[in-house]
């Protein structure tokens, strides 16, 4: 069988190692021309690094993992720690450490296991029709790509969404802007192997550590939708923004580089349950787009692709069945994650500022178990539990 891929972000490609590990040909289709991962980096939960494992991929992701060993918040202004814990109960629970990962480098790895050769650049999708046997895609160039099964992977924008569901779903606002980048692990902004995020007023500061003694970074703040910060402003922004947090956030900013610095207005859609029509499914963002707020928008993409592999392999009444079973296996716990993320995006970031004060004075009394515990129920119920 031959899988068309549209999109070559980390579920695309996930997707497409899957396929071929069970004997499917596989194409897979990006419209840009030079992929520049969007992010700097992403929190790969025990979940997530499992289905990398399935995919024989073991070594590679582990190899890109820092070592984040605790998680720590602290308070913003004054710089005290609320509370501070080891995460080994949540690992030796889920079976699987967490790897925070640069995403170009895992978005390489995951181009070489795939195979570049069946890789296309500059391939931009128009069209997706269906006939008898076959599904069919042009690209804006007319080139036409023709296959048993086409797999949208084409993110928060996706058209095959559109083909799938027959509409353009409007994506809702999160309510904040996040900056991301890399830098260099400094012992006066946070210890090196915790994952520290500095909150106050409703905003976030935080960073945890990459391979290659770097820290990810990202500041979460507040505001409306549709303004516009020139890149050379990233720093006095957020200067601005943070002005009265503490000594080692202003050494965090004062590290950034606006050149290598993402901005970056969170959007999710409302959760939907028709991932399949015909021989054409969602998959990843353009499946569950999701804020992340819970750290488990790539690896719910991860998942998918796990799940998907398995269905196409194991049943063979035909594959609009398998890409039904596969939708029903996947959209009840992704659309239930999409709704947890919005409401911890509520919680964190001040829409209710004192909800979020109630979640400020609760960290001061926790000992880590509530916090592992929602970590937990997050990592727990997918395909490899």
């Amino acid at each position: 069988m031959k899988a068309i891929i549209i999109g070559a972000g980390m579920g695309g490609l996930c997707a497409g190692i899957a396929l071929q590990r069970i004997g499917h040909e596989v194409a897979v289709y990006e419209r840009v021309r030079e992929i520049r991962p969007v992010g700097a980096a992403l929190s790969l939960w025990s979940n997530g690094v499992k289905c990398l494992n399935f995919l024989g991929l073991e070594a590679q992701v582990r190899a890109l993992g820092g070592q984040m060993d605790s998680m720590a918040y602290v308070e913003g202004h004054s710089g005290r720690t609320m509370t501070a814990f080891d995460l080994a109960p949540v690992y030796e629970t889920a079976g699987q450490r967490a790897y925070p990962v640069a995403r170009a480098e895992l978005q390489n790895m995951l181009m070489d296991a795939c195979g570049r050769e069946n890789i296309t650049l500059g391939a931009e999708l128009v069209e997706v029709w269906e006939d008898e046997s076959q599904v069919h895609a042009r690209f804006a160039d007319g080139s036409v790509a023709s296959g048993d099964y086409l797999i949208g992977a084409d993110g928060a924008h996706s058209l095959v969404r559109s083909y799938v569901l027959g509409e353009k779903l409007p994506r809702d606002y999160s309510g904040y802007v996040n900056f991301n980048g890399l830098v260099a692990i400094d012992p006066a902004i946070a210890p090196a192997d915790r994952w520290t995020t500095f909150v106050a007023d409703g905003k976030r500061a935080s960073v945890m550590p990459v391979a290659d003694g770097r820290f990810y970074f990202f500041f979460d703040v507040p505001g409306p939708a549709g303004q516009t910060v020139e890149r050379a402003d990233f720093k006095d922004t957020l200067r601005q923004h943070f002005a009265d947090f503490a000594a080692p956030v202003q050494r965090l900013i004062d590290a950034i580089e606006p050149e290598r610095t993402n901005r970056v207005e969170i959007f999710d859609i409302t959760p939907f349950h028709t991932w399949t029509r015909g021989r054409v499914a969602l998959l990843g963002d353009a499946a569950h787009n999701t804020s992340p707020d819970i750290g488990q928008g790539g690896c719910m993409a991860m998942e998918d692709a796990v799940v998907l592999g398995i269905a196409l392999q194991v049943n063979t009444l035909g594959v609009q069945d398998a890409l039904i079973r596969y939708q029903n296996r996947r959209a009840p716990r992704a659309g239930e994650l999409v709704l947890r993320a919005r409401r911890r995006a509520a919680e964190t970031h001040g829409f209710d500022m004192a909800e979020t004060q109630a979640w400020y004075d609760g960290l001061w009394t926790e000992d880590g178990s509530r916090i592992m515990r929602g970590l937990l129920s997050n990592i727990e119920g997918n395909p490899l539990d």
